[in-house]
């Protein structure tokens, strides 16, 4: 067997249901012979009978049994899809739970949620700025952008931009200090450093030469590259920084690129969601914006 006739299925579940061939054809509003012929079809399409039929009694098989079980949670599939669908025909509206890092929102995402919901104004957006990462199942989320390299896990991801970092500092302090020319330099500035879930983020510049490791100290440590990106900017000392967190500053002047041709090379940023077989259609659009968009967005950044 290759191929079953669904429809056939479905008139099967309905008899199974309604108890008799004559009760599921006036469910149907199909005569009575055209639903047990279905029903017949689908048993020898399936080389298997499904249903004991006397004058007076319908019973299920144990094979009819097992098949009523597995195919109404198909067909309940199938309907819950199609209500989903429908879905789409109308404006889409109702809350939609996002979260993102906090230093990720200010340069990227204020102007994208004022775009959505000019866009699709029943939309509510619930917004978690956070640095923490959300167990997005236990919180209900439905859309997370995360940055760096992912844990294995059951959510769905999709990359929106590399993970390249660079080293940044101001013209102040560089005029104050000096531009370090090569890696080892590094050790002689101050450096501004990012505490990760796993501690200190260690500074391994791949270039030319290829990798190399500094062992970097500093006055300032934080779990906010936003906050290290505008420290970096007062002149207190150099950043290791994603690119994506650093452009505005670099196209505002306040920072400049240090040892252009080395760079970090992250996981990436992404936008994850749970695994689920049916997705909102609230969900969905949201979600297709943020690809489209960030996507456009990080695009003009390495540009």
């Amino acid at each position: 067997m290759t191929t079953i006739d669904l429809n056939r299925v479905a008139v099967f579940v309905r008899v199974a249901e309604a108890g008799s061939f004559t009760a599921a054809a006036r469910q149907l509003a199909a005569p009575v012979s055209s639903v047990s012929r279905a029903v017949s079809h689908l048993e020898r399409e399936l080389d298997v009978r499904l249903l004991h039929r006397t004058t007076s009694q319908l019973t299920l098989t144990e094979a009819g049994q097992q098949f009523l079980r597995r195919m109404q949670l198909l067909i309940g599939e199938a309907e819950e899809a199609a209500r989903a669908v429908a879905s789409f025909a109308a404006a889409p509206s109702g809350v939609v739970r996002i979260t993102a890092p906090s230093n990720f929102a200010v340069p990227h995402l204020s102007g994208l949620m004022s775009a959505l919901v000019q866009l699709y104004p029943e939309l509510q957006i619930d917004l978690n700025l956070t640095n923490r990462t959300v167990d997005m199942i236990a919180e209900g989320v439905d859309l997370a952008i995360r940055g760096g390299i992912l844990g294995d896990s059951t959510l769905v991801a999709r990359k929106i931009a590399g993970g390249e970092l660079g080293v940044y500092a101001a013209p102040a302090y560089l005029r104050r200090r000096g531009r370090p020319r090569r890696p080892a330099e590094l050790v002689r500035h101050a450096c501004l450093s990012y505490r990760g879930r796993n501690g200190k983020f260690p500074w391994r510049l791949r270039g030319p030469r290829g990798e190399t490791t500094i062992d970097v100290s500093g006055p300032l440590v934080s779990d906010d590259m936003g906050f290290l990106c505008d420290a970096a900017g007062s002149g207190i000392g150099l950043a290791l920084l994603p690119i994506e967190v650093a452009t505005p500053a670099l196209r505002a002047g306040s920072l400049v690129r240090v040892l252009p041709r080395y760079r970090y090379e992250g996981g990436g940023i992404y936008l994850v969601w749970p695994s689920q077989k049916l997705v909102p259609a609230r969900v969905v659009v949201v979600r297709e914006f943020l690809i489209d968009r960030l996507s456009r967005l990080f695009k003009s950044h390495s540009a």
